[in-house]
């Protein structure tokens, strides 16, 4: 199970996703007279170094674990790779809609301030990183299934 490449690719994927929990996405912009820092949990304002939470974004928390949770039950239905290939899509699509989701958020708290290459987090990218490594487990698991068909024909 976790032997094949594919599982391997998912389990990154889920790392990379509840990695969201430890990097903001948007970090030491001035919002209201304020420093603040965005993170999928809530914004938080830095005083004396330490942060203080202002606004909690329970949506987008439970969310991101639903997100993050996803491709490790993939991993755990090796047995039905057409079930696999289907839940893969349906995480991929999940997670275009919620990079969406994130950066409209990002952007409400923001305003009309142009957020700055130096203010955004590793947070808004790693997304992205996660469509790329599902997109790679699909492949993988549609190897295998070609794999199993041809030995299937042999028979």
């Amino acid at each position: 199970m976790l032997q094949r490449i594919q599982s391997i690719y998912l389990l990154f994927a889920s790392i990379v996703l509840f990695a969201l929990f430890l990097f903001p996405l948007a970090h030491n912009i001035f919002v209201d007279g304020k420093l603040v820092n965005v993170t999928v949990t809530g914004i938080y304002e830095i005083v004396n170094g330490e942060d203080k939470q202002l606004q909690p974004f329970l949506a987008l928390t439970i969310i991101t674990v639903i997100a993050a949770l996803i491709p490790l039950v993939v991993i755990f239905l090796y047995k039905n790779r057409k079930q696999q290939i289907a839940l893969c899509y349906g995480a991929i699509l999940l997670l275009i809609g919620y990079s969406f989701w994130m950066a409209q958020t990002v952007k409400k708290v923001v305003g009309p301030i142009t957020l700055e290459y130096k203010n955004m987090g590793i947070g808004l990218f790693l997304t992205s990183l996660s469509i790329i490594l599902i997109i790679f487990a699909v492949k993988a698991i549609q190897r295998d299934e070609k794999l199993v068909k041809s030995a299937d024909r042999l028979r």
